[in-house]
Order: C-alpha cells, then sequence, then structure tokens
C-alpha cells in the first residue's frame, strides 16, 4: 500500500480568534507513504529539508504511530517516507500542524479503520497543544474550534475566494517564547473588545467583505504582546494598512504578518518587505489564497 498525503498551510488568530480561528491556504504539503521491506527512511524536500528529522522522531511519524497506538492496530514493518515541504517551518503558517494531520490521515489509512476527523483532531491537539492549525488542516475552509466537555468543537464555514499577501522575515520565534510573552491574568474589557471582533471576523471573511474585516481585525489578547518581540513587525504591520490593504494580522504567533489588500497585493508586500529591511531583517513574501479543501490522500 502507497499513497501520497497532501496538507495545506494555515494561519490562525486572525487577529480577534486567538486559539479558535483557523484559515487553510493553498499552499501544501505532501507526504509519500511506501510500506515496504523493514525500518524507517525519511527523505525531505524544499523547507526545512536541513532542519527536520530524518529520524523516527520525525514529526509525521510521531503522529502516525501516535495514532496506530490508540486505534490497537497493528504497525507496519518498513515505512518509506518522502516529503515535499512548501510550507516554511516555524513561520506562523501550520507547519507542525501539517506534519501531524499528514500523519494522522496516513495511519487512518494504513489502519483500514474509519477514524472520524473529530477524533483526528483529539490526537492532533495531544500533540500541538491547540486546534485553531489542525482543524483548518483537516477540515480546509475556516474553522472556529472550542474545547468543551466532550471533547472538541468544530465548526466549519465557506469562506470567500480571497487573496492575501503573508511576509515571513528571517527571525525565529518559537512557539514557546510566543506562548511565553502573553500575560497570566487579561482584563475584563480586552476579552470582550475580542468577543465581538472574534464573531465579525468569521462573517467578514464568510463573505468576502474586506471593509468589515479591516474594521474587526484588531486584537487585544496576544498581538500586543508579541508583536515586539519580532523586528519590524509592528512597522510592517502599519506599512501594510498605508499600503493598501484592507486588514492585517500576526499569521498564527509569526513572525510572520498576513495582509488582505484590497486590490494589487504587490504595493502591500514591497511596503511589508521594506519595513523589515529597516530593522535589518530580510523577508520572504508569499502570495495566497484561502482554499475550501482540507488534507485528503491524493493516491
Amino acid at each position: 500500500m502507497n499513497f501520497t498525503v497532501r496538507v495545506p498551510a494555515t494561519t490562525a488568530n486572525l487577529g480577534p480568534g486567538f486559539d479558535c480561528l483557523g484559515l487553510a491556504l493553498d499552499l501544501w504539503n505532501e507526504a509519500e507513504f511506501c510500506f515496504e521491506g523493514e525500518g524507517i527512511c525519511v527523505e525531505i524536500h524544499g523547507e526545512g529539508a536541513e532542519a527536520l528529522s530524518k529520524k523516527p522522531d520525525n514529526l509525521i511519524l510521531t503522529a502516525f504511530f501516535r495514532l496506530l497506538h490508540h486505534l490497537g492496530a497493528p504497525k507496519p514493518r518498513g515505512v518509506r517516507l518522502r516529503v515535499q515541504n512548501h510550507v516554511p517551518v516555524g513561520s506562523g503558517l501550520g507547519s507542525s500542524a501539517s506534519a501531524v494531520v499528514a500523519g494522522l490521515l496516513a495511519a487512518r489509512a494504513w489502519s483500514g479503520i474509519d477514524v472520524p476527523a473529530e477524533r483526528l483532531l483529539d490526537v492532533a491537539v495531544s500533540l500541538e497543544g491547540h486546534a485553531d492549525n489542525a482543524s483548518a488542516a483537516l477540515f480546509g475552509g475556516l474553522t472556529v474550534s472550542v474545547n468543551t466537555p466532550k471533547g472538541w468543537l468544530v465548526e466549519r464555514f465557506e469562506p470567500a475566494p480571497m487573496q492575501m499577501v503573508v511576509v515571513l522575515p528571517q527571525f525565529s520565534l518559537s512557539t514557546r517564547s510566543a506562548r511565553l510573552a502573553l500575560p497570566a491574568l487579561l482584563e475584563h474589557g480586552d476579552a470582550v473588545f475580542n468577543l465581538g471582533r472574534t464573531a465579525l471576523v468569521v462573517e467578514a471573511l464568510r463573505r468576502g467583505d474586506l471593509e468589515l474585516l479591516g474594521r474587526v481585525m484588531d486584537d487585544r489578547l496576544h498581538q500586543p504582546y508579541r508583536l515586539p518581540l519580532i523586528p519590524g513587525a509592528q512597522d510592517a504591520l502599519w506599512a501594510a494598512k498605508e499600503a493598501g490593504a484592507a486588514a492585517v494580522a500576526l499569521s498564527g504567533a509569526g513572525p510572520s504578518i498576513i495582509a488582505f489588500p484590497y486590490q494589487d497585493p504587490e504595493p502591500v508586500a514591497h511596503a511589508m518587505q521594506t519595513a523589515f529591511q529597516k530593522q535589518g531583517m530580510p523577508a520572504r513574501v508569499f502570495y495566497l489564497r484561502s482554499t475550501p479543501l482540507g488534507a485528503q490522500i491524493v493516491s
């Protein structure tokens, strides 16, 4: 049995939707599984090829074997994994969620057990720590994820086709560092500030209403604490708006910034790049669109 899993990049938080909102993007990682011989062989191409583990602790394989263990399913004697990455590692575009979801879908296919996507998400969260990127990667489109006493509840919305610009500075910001920057306590007013805006971000993305999105993409729960960690990030955010972006936010925990331009995305991209470069920070540009598609077995 051989097959390939495709998983989209994702952006999470989307301004006020901290740890709740996720959006699938039309940028894909592919993981080809071949079950032959004995032992494990990992081959990685593209983004992260030099940095990611090629040993059994590779995150895709960790997720793969974690689900097989949960299911009580037999393990293959040999796994040949060939990965083609287009999602930058440590970028705020869900690269780790992509790896986890790829491993889970592969394990479901190998086991032959019809595991519901909700259960896959539970396992993904046990590895990721939160559900926003993983749910968007699994289900595609725009997702809202809520942890309930009965498990994770995910509502999926069909986003309007939208173009986005993601600018990724050459700066390393670990998820742990981004988490530690957040305060232990929040003001009641700040929570209220985010609540209504989160609901309206969902509606704006569903309708493709850029004017509304620009009015509600503000945040008080995480961006004020994370933007100062990334040299040039606050300036890049302001520059994007001045150059014609309707809305701008940190993508996930950063360091990338995602902008939703009204029209031509290039001036927005150039403005953000320039802001980072003024801080001595080279930056890459990705012109992306939302996608309704989630992770899938393609062969």
